[in-house]
């Protein structure tokens, strides 16, 4: 009887011991774009020993928001204009932290004939719904005289825009690269006339990429979130200091050219104007209010209160919230907290 409880005992323990060291799986998507290759990074140079990164390429984010709240997916990356709509519709996932402004990788592209903002009085325009690239091009046509109530906005993702340009179903797109090269080159006589490196976009960051977890993972896991977040940042920290390597492993994972992977990343690891700006953990932590301290280029610490506002106002605008609620209620930085701790 005691030889049998001490097997017993030595199997529990085996069991607990397994448990304790077993990788715990991080289920996390991304669309098709080089600013979200980090996790690439992560799982190729094993940057997260403890974590079994499960990848998975969604090109609607609104799918990947919808997996969020069934418990399909943790994490997702994608444009960081979600927090509002997550808080009105009562959507169960969280921003984590804003990652990178986009600085000249997107793009308003006119179709041929089309000279001004005014030519696109009752025509097409093809934009995501419900993302950054809709208020970038509300932003515009408002800006020169044009209200968003006089235009068509098709709701497309960048492949189908590029064909809907091209193919003369929409008179204007905005795309972020290399989605806009590849519309400019396929069609001669399409031109930019608004881009995120003129003046007044870096400043505000108001176009860029952000983390989002689910509110059930934050919740149950908060430590796995932490290990998350500190993951990604160090896939960051290795693209910064091994700029070629890290942009071939981003370039496989998302099948794409190295050069359109270049293109929107740079080469070196610094800012990239014409791309974007690849955020540190430092730096997200001082977009996001939580460390003091000036950021390059005009943007100002705690950066995202004011963005919250701003898309709210616009979600607001379109129809696509009925109320403004507080920033608390679609970000949650205890992550980011946690790890700029350390």
């Amino acid at each position: 009887m005691n030889w049998m409880k001490r097997t017993a005992s030595a199997a529990l323990l085996l069991t607990c011991t397994a448990g304790a060291y077993a990788n715990e799986t991080v289920r996390l998507s991304l669309f098709s774009w080089p600013g979200y290759g980090f996790w690439f990074i992560a799982q190729e140079k094993n940057l997260a020993p403890d974590l079994d990164l499960e990848i998975t390429i969604i090109e609607d984010p609104y799918e990947s928001f919808s997996l969020m709240s069934a418990g399909v997916l943790d994490v997702t990356s994608s444009t960081a204009e979600y927090g509002p709509i997550a808080a009105d519709k009562d959507v169960p996932v969280k921003m984590v932290t804003y990652t990178n402004p986009s600085y000249g990788t997107d793009k308003i592209v006119l179709a041929p004939g089309i000279e001004n903002a005014r030519d696109l009085k009752g025509e097409s325009v093809a934009v995501l719904e419900g993302g950054l690239t809709q208020i970038f091009m509300g932003i515009w046509l408002e800006d020169n005289g044009v209200s968003i109530k006089n235009v068509e906005f098709t709701n497309l993702i960048m492949d189908d825009a590029v064909g809907a340009l091209v193919g003369g179903d929409v008179k204007a797109a905005e795309f972020w690269e290399p989605f806009g090269g590849q519309a400019l080159a396929a069609l001669p006589g399409a031109r930019v006339v608004a881009s995120s490196d003129e003046s007044g976009w870096i400043e505000t960051a108001l176009l860029g990429d952000a983390m989002y977890m689910s509110d059930v993972f934050l919740a149950d896991r908060p430590e796995v979130a932490e290990r998350t977040l500190e993951a990604y940042f160090a896939a960051v920290d290795y693209w910064k200091n091994n700029t070629a390597e890290a942009n071939e492993i981003i370039a496989q994972g998302l099948n794409f050219p190295l050069s359109d992977v270049e293109k929107v990343l740079g080469t070196d690891g610094n800012i990239h104007k014409g791309g974007i700006w690849v955020f540190d953990r430092d730096q997200a932590a001082k977009f996001m209010g939580l460390m003091p301290g000036e950021l390059p280029l005009g943007l100002p610490n705690g950066e995202i209160a004011q963005h919250w506002e701003t898309t709210t106002d616009w979600w607001l605008k379109f129809g696509l919230v009925d109320n403004r609620h507080p920033m608390t209620e679609g970000i949650d930085m205890t992550p980011l907290k946690s790890l700029t701790a350390k």
